[in-house]
């Protein structure tokens, strides 16, 4: 973990997954003080009994009091969170100001507003934290990851889902894709890896021309460009989980720009679903 300058408090903007709690366990085994922020009556369960803050989308000032009250100098991004729905009535001075910037970056995909978002934060002195820096040991390794070896016909798929995804990203549309026997049985969107999974779930199996052939691989890297501070992609256990259920001989990251939550678990579940877990160089 990177050591913080004393007396800093670290800000968690806790959204969904395992990413924010692993991040809150670690500032408390470092002695880090941290505090959560909590949007929109979003409360996991972990968090009881941590230091937070709740706050809304739609009254920013109150937040930023709020940080510099706790003394927060540094925040990390943590976990998905869905775009909110905005009422105009609650709007405070802050996001008033703000909203001539931040309501078309709403409106664009999640690159251009978490660019927007975090712009928005260090105009209030504030330092943006990746989560990586903080956990390391999250960060995908090259090479098999698992005991699973994926095959030559695999490999064609794997170097065809990259392209594809890449491709998807470089237009902010998401970082995933679903490749079998060089054909896109999915791209990740806005709704997500778990989503994209699912629709191949349910319509992949039509559209592999062999039946022998082989069963398929998602794909996963950051988006050309990406800042990987607020941004980068993840798995973890129930995206080989999905992945089996779709159908797939299993998954590739790109080594070095993908997280992966709870390295021993996904792994485990890898071997057990005997799908295949690779880390793949970047380009």
């Amino acid at each position: 973990m990177v050591p913080l300058p004393q007396k800093s408090t670290l800000a968690i903007v806790t959204g969904e997954g395992a990413l924010p709690r692993l991040i809150a366990e670690e500032c408390a085994r470092q002695g880090q003080q941290y505090m959560l922020v909590l949007f929109a009556g979003f409360a996991p369960a972990w968090a009881t009994g941590r230091p937070q803050c709740n706050v809304e989308f739609e009254k920013p000032g109150k937040l930023f009091k709020a940080l510099e009250a706790a003394g927060c100098r540094h925040v990390v991004f943590a976990g998905a969170m869905q775009r909110p729905n905005l009422n105009p009535l609650r709007f405070d001075w802050k996001f008033l100001t703000l909203s001539p910037t931040l309501l078309p970056a709403l409106k664009s995909g999640d690159d251009v507003t978490l660019r927007t978002i975090t712009a928005i934060f260090e105009a209030e002195k504030l330092e943006i934290v990746a989560p990586h820096s903080l956990l390391e040991s999250l960060v995908a390794k090259e090479g098999v990851l698992g005991n699973v070896q994926p095959t030559a016909a695999d490999l064609m798929d794997i170097a065809r889902g990259f392209a594809i995804a890449r491709a998807a990203g470089s237009q902010d549309v998401g970082q995933g894709a679903v490749v079998a026997q060089g054909l896109c049985l999915g791209v990740e969107s806005i709704q997500g890896t778990d989503v994209m999974l699912d629709f191949v779930a349910q319509t992949g199996s039509g559209y592999r021309p062999d039946p022998e052939g082989s069963r398929g691989v998602l794909c996963k890297a950051p988006k050309p460009g990406q800042d990987w501070r607020v941004d980068m992609p993840a798995i973890g256990a129930n995206t080989l989980e999905n992945a089996a259920k779709a159908g797939l001989a299993g998954v590739a990251v790109q080594a070095g720009g993908v997280l992966i939550l709870g390295l021993e678990e996904t792994l485990a579940k890898a071997d057990e679903m005997g799908l295949f877990l690779v880390g793949e160089p970047a380009p």
